[in-house]
């Protein structure tokens, strides 16, 4: 059996998180789907490829044959800040897309990203009818809930993360990545002020109960309030690690959160955000600027893929 991984396919292929880390080792994409229009635009602004639409609509016999099936398939009903409905909501049920599709091709790496909640949902009784249905169709489950701080990226996003081998590459013990030596802050995310428009900046009542001290923290340093200090009315400090980037948060900051930068109070701009979830410099963003803030608060963050899948890589290359 040849073990060497060369294609995947991109499933709520959202902006492209999962094939900027699967490209950068070289293989190839041959399929793409994402429902959304926005994500389908900027998708294919920067891949020139335009990805199929609702994945229910896809017969799994249309998609060409993979070696990794990819899929950061939506979080809402296990997010902890949503309702939490699982598999009573709709967007619960495309968990069942993934499996219809597994049975059709049986890819050899099916890996996985959804929000760290998912692995208590419903007294954890969801994560584990995933790993038993994944196992029924003969993999070799491992699964783990990652920091994206730990590796480099300069914002606290817990996410879940499953890496499934197929039973004949025989892997029987997989290890997450060690977490990176070198920690990035907000402060090294940051763009230059002239660049920075006005609209970012909050010109409303702030109260500061912490004195901003100079020095890196690996930690959010949360350090005063606006208004009455709702979501997205925190302001934080540069020296410490960003909050989650969020795609429906409201507040004055909403999505991105306050920061104090050069002793002004402002939300992060699109830039920074891509940056925050360790997209390339070359990435184009979607031109609606809601849309843009939308989508990287939905994203997933490269950085942390990569470290995962250069795990990947090692176990399968293992004879």
């Amino acid at each position: 059996m040849e073990r060497k991984l060369n294609t995947f396919i991109d499933l709520f292929a959202g902006i492209g998180g999962f094939r900027y880390a699967l490209n950068s080792f070289s293989l190839k994409c041959v399929f793409s789907s994402e429902i959304d229009k926005y994500c389908v635009e900027t998708y294919k602004n920067n891949f020139n490829d335009i990805p199929y639409g609702d994945i229910r609509n896809i017969d799994g016999k249309d998609i060409m044959d993979h070696d990794v099936l990819c899929a950061g398939f939506p979080c809402q009903p296990f997010s902890i800040s949503g309702k939490q409905l699982g598999f009573n909501d709709s967007r619960g049920t495309l968990f069942f897309e993934i499996i219809r599709i597994v049975k059709e091709k049986k890819p050899k790496i099916i890996f996985l990203e959804n929000v760290a909640n998912l692995a208590k949902h419903n007294d954890n009784n969801t994560i584990k009818l995933m790993t038993d249905m994944l196992k029924e169709e003969g993999y070799d489950v491992f699964y783990d809930v990652l920091n994206a701080c730990d590796y480099g990226v300069a914002q606290n996003r817990k996410r879940v993360y499953f890496v499934c081998f197929r039973k004949d590459l025989n892997v029987n013990k997989f290890e997450f990545p060690k977490k990176a030596n070198k920690k990035v802050h907000v402060i090294d995310i940051l763009d230059d002020k002239k660049y920075i428009e006005n609209k970012l900046y909050i010109d409303k009542k702030i109260v500061f109960n912490k004195e901003d001290k100079p020095v890196l923290q690996d930690k959010i340093v949360r350090i005063g309030t606006i208004n009455k200090g709702g979501q997205g009315d925190r302001v934080y400090s540069t020296y410490g690690f960003g909050i989650t980037l969020s795609a429906q948060g409201g507040g004055t900051a909403s999505k991105t959160g306050a920061y104090l930068i050069d002793n002004k109070v402002r939300k992060l701009s699109i830039n920074e955000c891509r940056k925050m979830q360790g997209f390339p410099d070359e990435f184009k963003p979607c031109q609606n600027t809601n849309q843009a803030y939308k989508q990287f608060g939905n994203s997933v963050a490269v950085p942390v893929l990569k470290s995962i899948f250069k795990e990947v890589l090692k176990y399968v290359n293992q004879t």
